[in-house]
């Protein structure tokens, strides 16, 4: 039986997926993709993209709505499936770092009617040190308040998490990222629908990450702060687009490229490009 185009495709992409990765990855690169590719049904969300995130920065996916943004940090992990390809961090497989990754994602993916205090969310960012049915001690919850206090939450620990507003919900899941002591810190759109304080608590504790020499890769859709907040961008629509250091990557053509030259631009002069 012929194939459809949209099968041919997806089989392509797969063969392509299976070349793996230049051995070695480097064991400072916190995560290096190849050939990945991600379908619904028949038509590729993300295809045969390459990535490598450079260490210690701050990075930017961004790209137009329905770009495969957060479809590329959830393949990444393997929160959904992928037709093909490979993902390593710090030089190993995904599935073997998985203790060095902290992930926060999309506020409306979470359900937030679940009966948890703001304190028993963040401990849940300490199971994977304790353990399940391991019982949290005095010096557990310390820490945990620690982490809340750095997003500007400890006074909130005992409310529940469906009581706090959007911004107050971003803060609490930030901090159980924190919990974690990740090396790398994977946020999927952290600064959707917050509001400006809440904003700038984000941007000041991610910076503080970098500083402490972690990794931070988040989908982001304002282009006016990109060159405020990150390092390092990754453009995407559907395939990868460009990639690099804001100062080389941030141009008007990989933009035009990525989002179809529908920027005006007025709106392209407003983001101080590279040239």
């Amino acid at each position: 039986m012929r194939k459809s185009t949209g099968q041919a495709t997806l089989a392509l992409a797969a063969e392509a997926g299976r070349t793996k990765l230049p051995d070695p990855v480097p064991g400072d690169c916190p995560m290096a993709i190849r050939g990945l590719t991600v379908s619904y049904g028949e038509k590729p969300a993300v295809f045969s993209v390459d990535a490598r995130f450079a260490p210690g920065a701050m990075t930017a996916i961004i790209g137009p709505n329905g770009a495969g943004k957060s479809t590329l940090l959830k393949a990444a992990l393997g929160v959904i499936p992928r037709v093909s390809g490979e993902v390593r961090v710090f030089g190993q497989p995904v599935e073997q770092a998985r203790d060095r990754i902290a992930y926060v994602p999309q506020r409306a993916s979470v359900d937030w009617d679940f009966p948890a205090t703001v304190m028993d969310v963040v401990l849940m960012g300490l199971y994977r040190q304790v353990g399940l049915l391991r019982r949290l001690t005095g010096a557990h919850r310390a820490a945990a308040r620690a982490c809340l206090d750095r997003v500007g939450m400890a006074d909130f620990a005992a409310r529940q998490i469906g009581q706090l507003s959007g911004g107050q919900q971003q803060r609490v899941f930030l901090a159980r990222a924190l919990a974690q002591e990740a090396d790398l810190y994977l946020l999927d759109e952290p600064f959707a629908g917050v509001d400006a304080a809440t904003e700038r608590a984000i941007i000041d504790v991610i910076k503080t990450l970098r500083e402490e020499g972690k990794s931070v890769i988040a989908v982001h859709h304002d282009l006016t702060t990109v060159r405020r907040y990150f390092d390092h961008v990754f453009l995407i629509n559907v395939r990868k687009v460009a990639e690099g250091p804001v100062d080389e990557a941030f141009t008007e053509a990989a933009l035009n490229a990525a989002y179809g030259g529908s920027l005006a631009a007025p709106y392209l002069s407003q983001l101080e490009l590279a040239g």
